[in-house]
């Protein structure tokens, strides 16, 4: 009788144990620790790690910091600033799926003092969350943080959401790094990998400033950003603002990506004319040897345009349809901006504004549209 009490008394104390790890399990698994953010129960985790998808940084591995080029590349094989700007987050996406009710964002950013006079905080340095295909949820403000962005930075993006899984795509920083990103779920929310891209491979973009994102208001309206939502296609970010000159180093850097469509625009950061005559054909070449029938889409300047640097990259275009590739298009800058006065596009006569990206999304996607029926 004496041993049967004993065993009970194991039995019990083995079960009361059991329940207790079970529901303390955030000591063994720090993805279900649950945190205070306000008066909301929040559990973090880790968005650059499953179920999360991250995009924009093909070149990146498992662990490695978010950079847009790879963890090999040194200042002498591009140059010094490519290899500074390729910190920038510019492109940048996590997506994922949750009924959550509510989402935090938790972040550690590189520079906390924004100091970018033509181009709101929240294009350079802040996030943008859009829901399903193209439901704005909100922009996070670092504006508000008195010039000094808060380490880490914490916000509360959405609440009161129907208790329903639904897509949700966060815009990283265009002019700003992020060293660390966490997401904030409500303890029982389900969290998945969100629904796959109808276009599977990414539609690549180099180019300069304009391509970087200057100067959007928020991390989701430069032109690239709007085109990949509209055809929902992952999108690559290669735009070096100031230092987009052609080298052949990028261009077979770019020419070693499975993508679906390549767009390149760098005439503004070419130095000269003449700069421009050397680089641009070559810097085609390297990318066709490459990938025969990838379409390729070259773009003039849309702002500061002379006829002299449109001609040079029209010339790589109908060379290229005399050699008889069927799988390239020219879009002259200028046409971009036809259809409203130039005074309302930029913001110092040559980066767009809002609206000026939303020209150049709208009037560049016929041909991205057509890239696309062509794309393997």
């Amino acid at each position: 009788m004496k041993l049967k009490l004993i065993f009970c008394l194991l039995a019990f104390v083995g079960a009361f144990t059991f329940v207790n790890a079970q529901e303390d399990i955030s000591k063994l698994d720090k993805n279900f620790a649950v945190q205070k953010v306000g008066n909301l129960d929040v559990v973090y985790k880790d968005a650059l790690s499953e179920p999360f998808v991250l995009e924009g940084f093909p070149f990146r591995k498992k662990g490695e910091p978010l950079r847009r080029l790879p963890s090999y590349i040194k200042p002498e094989d591009i140059s010094n600033g490519v290899y500074h700007l390729a910190n920038h987050t510019s492109g940048g996406v996590i997506r994922f799926r949750t009924d959550s009710p509510y989402l935090t964002i938790r972040a550690i950013i590189g520079h906390r003092k924004i100091s970018m006079g033509h181009m709101p905080a929240t294009g350079s340095s802040g996030f943008d969350l859009m829901a399903d295909k193209d439901t704005y949820i909100k922009t996070v403000n670092p504006m508000h943080y008195k010039r000094e962005i808060p380490e880490p930075l914490e916000v509360l993006m959405t609440k009161n959401n129907p208790k329903t899984m639904r897509d949700y795509t966060l815009y990283l920083p265009l002019y700003n790094s992020v060293k660390s990103i966490e997401i904030g779920f409500a303890p029982s929310a389900k969290v998945e990998a969100p629904t796959p891209h109808k276009v599977k491979k990414p539609i690549v973009f180099y180019g300069s400033s304009i391509t970087h994102g200057a100067c959007a208001s928020r991390t989701s309206l430069p032109y690239t950003a709007l085109v990949c939502r509209d055809v929902d296609a992952p999108m690559v970010n290669l735009g070096f603002s100031g230092n987009a000159k052609g080298e052949p180093k990028m261009a077979e850097l770019i020419a070693s990506l499975d993508m679906s469509v390549f767009v390149y625009d760098y005439d503004y950061n070419a130095p000269t004319a003449e700069h421009l005559a050397k680089t641009h054909e070559p810097f085609f070449k390297i990318i066709r040897k490459a990938q025969p029938n990838l379409p390729i889409i070259m773009l003039s300047r849309v702002s500061h345009a002379i006829d002299e640097r449109a001609n040079i990259v029209k010339q790589t275009y109908e060379n290229a349809k005399k050699a008889g590739d069927k799988n390239v298009w020219f879009i002259d800058g200028r046409d971009l901006f036809k259809d409203l006065p130039f005074a309302l596009l930029t913001v110092d006569h040559c980066h767009p504004n809002d609206l000026g990206f939303y020209l150049m999304y709208k009037n560049v996607m016929p041909a991205i549209k057509e890239a696309l029926k062509k794309s393997k």
